[in-house]
């Protein structure tokens, strides 16, 4: 669940109860989803960091994998708490920002060289998704079933096909391109465009989307060792 509804509820305190302790709330399927997803997130930074981009990008990915699956699992746990869905959409949205703008931003400096004409770019991304995190976690959902501006996994599973082609045209050709797309994507992230929410069947098939460039990218590394 990449952006959930409005975040409003806020746990109440109450005097003669203490409160809960904050790793109590790792006990938790959906929220163990979400921090795996951080991991995958983790490494993905770190193989962009050290130039290895088909690695980063099964991190990259496979946290996107694990943010649609704690949803999924979420809206199957009929007894979890309201308090415990509460922390799970912050958790969610801060690990969003980590895994759709961080990590994208990280690998455009990495590939541009960690050259200082890249960091407007890398600022547009992560501010970007700052915006519209904010802005969902207030107002959620325009309607329904409709996002306003392109939802931010999509980030991640575009960036993830574009870097199929990295390996066709030349570096300095494959830098422009990588630059204006990831740009333009933090401009649709916070733009009015309509976008409809992704449920139901298109978990098996972004499921499937993954799994094929896993096998992609895992065929890379093995030809390159």
């Amino acid at each position: 669940m990449s952006e959930t509804e409005p975040l409003t509820l806020k746990t109440k305190k109450d005097s003669s109860a203490s409160l809960p302790t904050i790793l109590s709330f790792a006990n938790d399927l959906p929220n163990l989803c979400s921090l795996v997803g951080l991991l995958s997130t983790v490494f993905a930074i770190y193989f962009a960091i050290v130039g290895n981009f088909p690695a980063a990008m099964i991190g990259l990915l496979w946290a996107t994998l694990f943010d649609w699956g704690d949803g999924l699992i979420a809206r199957r746990m009929k007894s979890r708490s309201e308090t415990r869905g509460e922390f799970g959409g912050q958790l969610d949205s801060l690990i969003d920002i980590i895994s759709y703008a961080v990590c994208p931003a990280i690998v455009l400096l990495s590939y541009g060289g960690f050259s200082p004409w890249f960091l407007p770019g890398a600022f547009c991304i992560v501010a970007a998704a700052a915006l519209r995190l904010s802005y969902y976690n207030v107002f959620g959902l325009s309607e329904s079933s409709t996002y306003q501006g392109l939802a931010m996994d999509n980030n991640a599973l575009i960036l993830a096909m574009l870097f199929v082609i990295e390996s066709f045209i030349s570096a300095s050709v494959f830098t422009i391109l990588l630059y204006i797309v990831l740009v333009a994507l933090a401009i649709l992230n916070v733009s009015s465009i309509t976008t409809t929410k992704l449920t139901g069947k298109w978990y098996y098939i972004i499921t499937a989307y993954i799994l094929l460039l896993t096998l992609f990218y895992g065929w890379q590394l093995l030809e390159t060792n």
